[in-house]
């Protein structure tokens, strides 16, 4: 007898995302909009749309009729009431590091009654970021590490979280600072970055790279001078899943274009190169 959940509300694309690379989208009963823009494949199936996991309701979640819920960061203590309020089984996932995120996908696999699926997709992220990591180091200068700017966040400035700093290791670049840090936007110039990436959660690709750099001060940067300011789609750094080996090959397209090109549907390059500071 099957005793793996049937019916599951999905709080976090993360979770979505895995559970449709495992084969199981069919038994998502319920997940968030933003799950669509990880996961489009999501509405060809009937579902229905509720908060996430920073602002969940129990009405929503119950009227799903759901057997099992998994929700990850970020958290807001309310929503997490509001889950337990349901008295459904929960799942709650808290990755920092790609480590974390391979554990994540295993334990969905085994909740879901698929563990030998789960260890393949683990065994093909990896092989995935060491194929990356080789060509970095087979390339004309292995050794040339670009410093890295990378933000999740414009207002205040919050660093990207630390799988994306070891997916940066793996591009061949230096992440600058630390992780999830709120640098300031004199320190970030300071550090005189080789390779600025913007990836604002929930923007999509719309983050303004010309404003920023005009209006932090970053024009004389090594990255604005040699127009290597980029815009990384959200959902590929930010979501911990699957995703995240697209959002490697953005971030290796970016920092490494002489091994890797410069062309990735998820990254978008500035093209204003005047960056004259506005009085």
């Amino acid at each position: 007898m099957d005793f793996s959940p049937q019916r599951v509300v999905s709080l976090q694309p993360s979770a979505t995302s895995i559970l449709a690379k495992l084969g199981m989208l069919s038994r998502v009963a319920a997940c968030t909009r933003y799950c669509r823009d990880v996961c489009p494949q999501i509405a060809e199936q009937p579902h229905t749309i509720v908060a996430d996991s920073w602002s969940a309701q129990s009405a929503q979640i119950l009227a799903a009729k759901p057997d099992f819920v998994i929700a990850s960061v970020p958290y807001q203590l309310d929503a997490v009431a509001e889950i337990l309020k349901t008295g459904i089984p929960f799942l709650a996932l808290s990755p920092r590091t790609m480590t974390d995120v391979y554990a994540d996908i295993a334990k969905i696999a085994a909740l879901m009654g698929v563990p030998d699926r789960g260890a393949l997709l683990i065994a093909e992220m990896q092989e995935d970021v060491e194929e990356v990591r080789n060509r970095v180091e087979a390339g004309d200068s292995p050794a040339a590490r670009p410093l890295v700017f990378c933000e999740e966040w414009g207002k205040p400035i919050i660093l990207s979280q630390p799988w994306v700093a070891e997916l940066v290791s793996a591009a061949g670049g230096e992440f600058l600072g630390s992780p999830a840090g709120k640098p300031t936007a004199e320190a970030v110039a300071a550090q005189n970055p080789d390779v600025i990436l913007a990836a604002w959660c929930g923007a999509g690709d719309r983050v303004p790279l010309e404003k920023i750099v005009r209006e932090r001060g970053w024009s004389e940067t090594p990255a604005a001078r040699n127009g290597r300011v980029y815009c990384v789609r959200d959902e590929l750094l930010n979501t911990p899943g699957p995703a995240l080996i697209d959002g490697l090959h953005a971030l290796a397209c970016a920092i490494h274009p002489e091994v890797f090109g410069d062309q990735h549907p998820g990254l978008r390059r500035i093209q204003n190169a005047n960056f004259k500071m506005q009085k």
